[in-house]
């Protein structure tokens, strides 16, 4: 088989590249990834989660397929996530921490762990590295300071410290916007600032307000801008430069350009990330999805509905990720019968003992012209910027007359790439022969809560079975239990 390259679309250049590791030039063949992660003050929505498993498909070629070694950092977000983009009102912890009537870090500590058990049912891994802007101040207020040093920033005074955008020469270049344009995007109209693009660094708190996050700092009393967080944490982990910084397409003209200004006038190295990639919107009733908004939809309220989140990952990569997805419960329905047959056709099959290989060690493998032509086929799909549609539809195709080695294929590419738990040893049991009998009345007890709405007794009895070293997951028909 020929060698396979990676090309994906560049949000920078508006085209297609051959993928090429930054380091390469070095002569050192390894991949760093950032991705924005959530503000954490609520659950994380169907909307949110489409751009988690983009990044992780992604991350999972770069690994798994073309076995580059990578380091992969998400932000949480618990500080400086102002209730409007444009620096304005509240912060959204501080907002909602109220509502629940708990601390911001409170708050904050419950939703990271939603957000990780979220992962955890779209079979996500963790990301390499997944850092709290509250336990990077200093590196914030470091790099502050060096702006300050370098004249990129003004003060208002019991306001805040803004970056002066009138001194970034190619500012717009991430969004591509014309001069109207770029005022319709422009943020709050404020008298006081140079310029109606310039964006707040940080924000001096009110002397007659006491807010939870404010921090210290060498100029008063303040809490950090929502921008400077990615800066400063992805320079920390990921060097001052690095390969591909991913998240949705409304942050192109906002958040991204803005990280990419105050980050190359700290570092005054270009460019600041090679490759930008940034999926659209999920539409529900043709309406994009927010957490403010009434229609919320969680992959809790699917699996109420006996939805997995496996379901609704396959529902993602039935639509190229930089395209509309249209959601409802009649398109669910099709992903969730979709996976449910693709699970019957590959469990037909034999068990392989799958290694852990790179492509190029499987296509050695293969017998046939046949079966190196499918395998070949599937890859172009995913390397052609990650045209999970193309994929699905190769491998719907080949399973009309599904064999062995087709079978192995197609397990190899789900367990390193798609990760929909396609094999199965049972198809309607999840309940491995050697878990206690304790275990299993304890997983059916909450089954039944679940069934009843009853869902606090449900996570008590969920902590109660990891208490006892194992986990519980939910499934279509019911659930499946492994030992920790």
């Amino acid at each position: 088989m020929e060698e396979k390259k990676l090309h994906i679309y560049n949000t920078m250049s508006r085209q297609k590249e051959e993928f090429i590791p930054l380091m390469k030039e070095w002569k050192k063949d390894f991949v760093w990834i950032y991705s924005c992660g959530p503000t954490v003050y609520w659950n994380p929505h169907i909307w949110n989660m489409r751009a988690f498993a983009f990044a992780d498909l992604l991350r999972n070629i770069i690994k798994n397929v073309l076995w580059y070694p990578t380091k992969h950092v998400m932000n949480l977000t618990d500080v400086g996530h102002l209730t409007d983009d444009g620096d304005e009102w509240e912060d959204k912890m501080e907002k909602w921490a109220r509502r629940e009537n708990k601390t911001v870090r409170e708050l904050a500590d419950l939703y990271i762990w939603k957000f990780y058990g979220y992962l955890e049912k779209l079979q996500i891994d963790k990301f390499d590295v997944m850092c709290r802007a509250t336990d990077h101040i200093q590196e914030q207020i470091t790099m502050i300071k060096t702006l300050e040093e370098k004249w990129y920033t003004y003060e208002i005074p019991n306001d805040w410290i803004y970056m002066d955008t009138s001194k970034v020469e190619d500012y717009w270049k991430l969004a591509w916007l014309e001069n109207q344009e770029r005022i319709a995007w422009a943020r709050i109209q404020n008298d006081n600032k140079k310029n109606d693009t310039d964006f707040a660094l940080w924000k001096f708190s009110p002397k007659d307000q006491k807010r939870q996050m404010e921090r210290d700092s060498p100029w008063w009393v303040w809490f950090p801008g929502w921008h400077i967080e990615c800066s400063a944490m992805s320079s920390k982990y990921l060097w001052e430069q690095f390969d591909i910084h991913t998240w949705w397409v409304d942050h192109i003209w906002v958040h991204h350009t803005n990280e990419i200004a105050q980050s190359e006038c700290t570092f005054w190295k270009k460019p600041r990330v090679k490759y930008w990639m940034h999926n659209q919107f999920l539409n529900l009733w043709w309406k994009k999805l927010s957490k403010s908004a009434w229609w919320l939809v969680t992959v809790d309220d699917l699996e109420e509905k006996w939805y997995s989140g496996l379901d609704l990952k396959l529902l993602y990569y039935t639509a190229h990720y930089r395209n509309f997805l249209d959601f409802n419960e009649t398109v669910l329905e099709q992903s969730k019968v979709q996976r449910k047959n693709l699970i019957k056709k590959v469990s037909k099959a034999e068990r392989v003992d799958l290694k852990w290989k790179n492509y190029k060690e499987i296509a050695n493998e293969l017998k046939t012209e046949e079966w190196i032509k499918f395998f070949s086929d599937c890859l172009d799909a995913l390397l052609d910027d990650l045209n999970s549609p193309k994929l699905l539809a190769t491998i719907n195709s080949w399973l009309k007359n599904p064999n062995t080695e087709i079978i192995w294929i197609i397990v190899w590419l789900d367990k390193q790439v798609m990760k929909l738990d396609l094999l199965w040893k049972n198809e309607k049991s999840g309940v491995a022969e050697d878990i206690p009998t304790e275990i299993t009345e304890l997983a059916n007890q909450r089954l039944q809560a679940k069934q009843e709405k009853n869902y606090a007794l449900a996570d008590e009895i969920r902590n109660q079975i990891q208490s006892k070293w194992y986990n519980i997951k939910d499934i279509p028909w019911g659930f499946e239990i492994e030992k920790i």
